[in-house]
């Protein structure tokens, strides 16, 4: 039996709002356990990773740097990793989220165990350092720092950087990019397929050729951001950014990427409840999951 280990990670750390530490509760509420088992898995809830609560830190946010909570993101994401690093071969990770960030963790844990490509699913391009962060919140940095790039803090974890070659890196249906980070994903060589790409080339061919790309890699982790969704889907967003994918544009995203037989692990972050409709957010995103994992509509 194919087994599905769960790992929570209530954090909105890396976040300007609040709110996001509540999706995995929301996320396990929407059924993900049952829909997992009727597929076939065994599944393992491994618990939450330790993540304090923001009232609870006396940085106020700021740290040397301009980062906001950058030494608790930083312990729990080197938590996550360490956890994810234990797992035995033929588990498959669904980490759940909590803000972004957590991705920093979650593929550094991941690629110890060699060359692992990452499908990255975002309105957003994730792609921000200190230098080039309007707002200094990490949740907009954690594919740069598994990439090399920002606060040694963050790229250093479990393990010298980078993490993931730029080769091995696909995103899929950004839409909001601050002017920094535009320059920084221009230079770095990782393929970007903008909603434009999406409208103008079709879902089927994005998803075609980011399968083509990950060919040949043992590990392909999927990052799923609910703000890539149109808010008119998902409301229950962390950042939510109008002209987004589809219900459909979105399972046949993951359908198609479950066809390839390729991923090996999955982030589900930015749930926000707290700007949801009766956790409906969460529903979908636990749909998506299971289309991902091998639902099929016959």
């Amino acid at each position: 039996m194919k087994k599905a280990t769960v790992i929570g990670v209530p954090m909105d750390l890396g976040a300007g709002r609040r709110g996001v530490d509540m999706g995995p509760s929301a996320i396990r509420y929407a059924r993900m356990h049952e829909e997992l088992a009727a597929l076939g898995y065994s599944v393992h809830d491994v618990g939450d990773i330790k993540v304090p609560v923001v009232e609870t830190l006396k940085t106020n946010g700021g740290e040397p740097g301009g980062l906001h909570h950058l030494s608790a993101i930083r312990e729990a994401c080197a938590a996550l990793a360490e956890r994810l690093g234990k797992l035995a071969e033929g588990e498959f990770p669904v980490v759940l989220g909590g803000d972004h960030s957590i991705s920093i963790g979650s593929v550094s844990g991941l690629s110890q165990r060699g060359r692992t490509g990452v499908v990255w699913i975002d309105a957003h391009a994730d792609f921000n350092t200190p230098a080039t962060s309007p707002s200094g919140n990490i949740h907009g940095m954690p594919l740069a720092a598994l990439l090399g790039l920002g606060d040694p803090q963050l790229t250093g974890i479990a393990g010298p950087a980078p993490k993931v070659r730029p080769e091995d890196v696909v995103l899929i249906g950004v839409r909001s990019v601050d002017p920094g980070e535009r320059e920084l994903l221009r230079q770095s060589g990782v393929a970007v397929y903008t909603m434009k790409e999406v409208d103008k080339m079709g879902m089927p061919t994005v998803a075609a050729n980011a399968i083509a790309q990950m060919q040949g890699l043992e590990r392909v982790h999927v990052s799923f951001d609910a703000d890539v969704l149109d808010p008119s889907v998902a409301p229950g967003v962390g950042t939510p950014v109008a002209g987004g994918l589809s219900y459909r544009e979105a399972h046949l995203l993951m359908e198609l990427l479950a066809d390839a037989g390729i991923v090996t692990s999955l982030d589900l972050v930015e749930v926000n409840p707290i700007l949801d409709e009766k956790n409906r957010t969460a529903a979908i995103v636990v749909e998506l999951a299971a289309s991902l994992l091998g639902k099929k509509i016959i």
